[in-house]
Formats: C-alpha cells, structure tokens, sequence
C-alpha cells in the first residue's frame, strides 16, 4: 500500500534466500478512507469512455506512485511509464490493459528497489483465444525465461492473448500468478503474503477471535474460497495442487506467525473434524431424486442441459 509496507516486504525476502520470484499486486488501501489503484484505475477509464475529465483521478495515480519511490528512495523514471499509462487509457486502451497497469508500475517500482530483474507478465503469461490460461505454453516460456534468471520481480494479475493484448484475471488474479510462477519453477513452496497470518476457522467480521487453521488440504481450501472465504482466490490451487507444491500463507504484518500450510494431505497431528465453517449468499445446491435415475442413460446431461439452458453456471 505505501513505502513502508514495502519495506516490510523487503525485510522478508532478504531473511530467506531461496525467496526468489516476487509477484507484487497493485497498492492497496493505506487506511479505511483510501481507494485501491486498481478501483482508481477503473475510474479513470470509466471517465475516458464517457468523456469526461480524467486529470484529477490521473493526479492521484501519478502521487501514489511517485511518492511510493522518493520515500524508498528507488531511482526509476516511474514518470515515464506514468505517461505511457496515460496516453494508452486516453487513446482507447482496453478496460484489461488499464486495470493491468497498477501491478505493472508497482512490480517495476518494486525490481528497482530490490535491484532485480523485472519480468513483464504480458510475455510469460498467456492465454487461448477463447480467453482461458494456456497453462502448458506458459509454463514452458516461464520456465525457459527464469532459467538464467537468479531473482525476478513479476507483476501479478495479467497476461496476454494470442494477438497480443494485455488479459486479467478475475480480481485477486494475483494469486493465481504466484501459482503460476511457483508451478513454472517446481518452487519448494509459494508463500502467498497477506494482511492476516493464515485462514481462521470462520469468518471474523461475525465470530469473534475465531482459531487460525494451521494446516488444511488443496480440496478443503478450493471448498472455503468457493463458499466465501477470501483469503487466497479459488483459482490459485490448481497449478501447484497437481505437483503437491505447499501452500503458505503469511502475515507480512507479523512475518514470524506460522500461518497456514496447505497441503496436498493434512498432517496427522493437525487433523480436526471441523476444518472450517464458510458461507456464501444466493447460493442454491439443487438435489434431483428420481425413481430408477440410474438405470436411464442420458438423464445426468438432460440434467445439465436444463441448467445451461437457462445459463446457469
């Protein structure tokens, strides 16, 4: 969010060595009043498509960023790639291009004060052009890229399509880049840094002092994130799920909490009955029962063919 927390974030690279591949998000809220660059980002081309003045929202783009580097003290022109930014949203670029650009500034900004290299997403990223991850070619280039590469810097949340246009993930997509990078490398493990030192059992914000889940498998989690729980997105699990790489989720705010451990099998002396309690509103499970449903082939896709009918996912 601020020069501060990225400092933190520094701390915590340089305590482990085999920290290598850092994949930032765009800056956050600095306080409860403040907006995310993301939602900034989305404003300011909101304005252009509607033509109205896109001078203020751009001003405090430009302070967040500018600020970010004099008090880190980091050399990079960011003005530079500021101007660029604001030229491409003004001359049409897509709503995914604009988006993309607060992980792209905040990763360049981030390389220069690490001194590492910096790795564009757009060119080991990719997605088909029904606009899916094309996880095999990406894991390929990736690979071939941070093969010679001792410690990169990759922005998160993005890729590019086959025409070479810039395409997000859903919002908190930088997750699934760490996944991504973490499964490209066959890393030890992908550390996912957060503002809370793991998953709680339940929901804070409604059950007071809840227990953190100190160890919890890819299946259990994929199952919390679906229903609500919005620590880590639902989608991060797949890349690193099929190569048993852990997951750990960490505090950056308190860097020595344990967090928690998510693993392809849980271990024995974690084992509880209840892993955690999630829920999710306007959500509906549909249970069918019918007299001699197995004995008639075809009755499953009928099924099915009702509910994408009715474009349901």
């Amino acid at each position: 969010a601020d020069a501060n927390q990225v400092r933190k974030v520094k701390e915590i690279i340089m305590m482990d060595e085999n920290r290598r591949y850092i994949i930032p998000s765009a800056p956050g809220k600095r306080n409860e009043d403040d907006i995310k660059i993301t939602d900034l980002l989305y404003a300011v081309k909101k304005q252009a498509i509607e033509g109205d003045t896109t001078d203020e929202i751009f001003r405090q783009i430009r302070q967040r960023f500018i600020e970010m580097r004099d008090e880190l003290g980091a050399r990079l022109k960011i003005e530079t790639y500021l101007d660029v930014v604001e030229q491409d949203v003004l001359s049409g670029a897509s709503f995914d291009y604009t988006a993309s650009r607060g992980e792209f500034l905040n990763a360049l900004l981030i390389a220069d004060y690490l001194g590492y290299d910096f790795v564009d997403a757009a060119e080991v990223i990719f997605f088909d052009k029904n606009g899916d991850l094309d996880l095999e070619k990406t894991k390929s280039v990736m690979r071939g890229r941070l093969k010679h590469t001792e410690k990169a810097v990759i922005p998160g949340f993005y890729g590019s399509t086959p025409d070479g246009e810039i395409k997000t993930f859903s919002r908190g997509g930088s997750d699934i880049t760490g996944s991504i990078v973490a499964r490209s490398v066959m890393a030890n493990v992908y550390e996912n840094w957060t503002d809370v030192s793991g998953f709680m059992m339940a929901d804070p914000r409604i059950v007071d002092n809840p227990k953190t889940i100190k160890s919890i498998t890819y299946r259990e989690l994929r199952e919390l994130s679906y229903m609500g729980a919005s620590v880590l997105h639902e989608d991060a699990v797949f890349p690193v799920s099929e190569v048993r790489i852990p997951i750990n989720i960490k505090n950056t705010n308190k860097p020595n909490d344990s967090g928690t451990l998510i693993l392809s099998k849980v271990l024995e002396d974690d084992h509880k009955v209840v892993t955690g309690i999630a829920g999710k509103r306007n959500f509906t499970v549909i249970a069918i029962e019918k007299n001699k449903m197995n004995a008639e082939v075809g009755f499953g896709r009928k099924v099915l063919e009702a509910l994408e009918k009715n474009n349901v996912s």
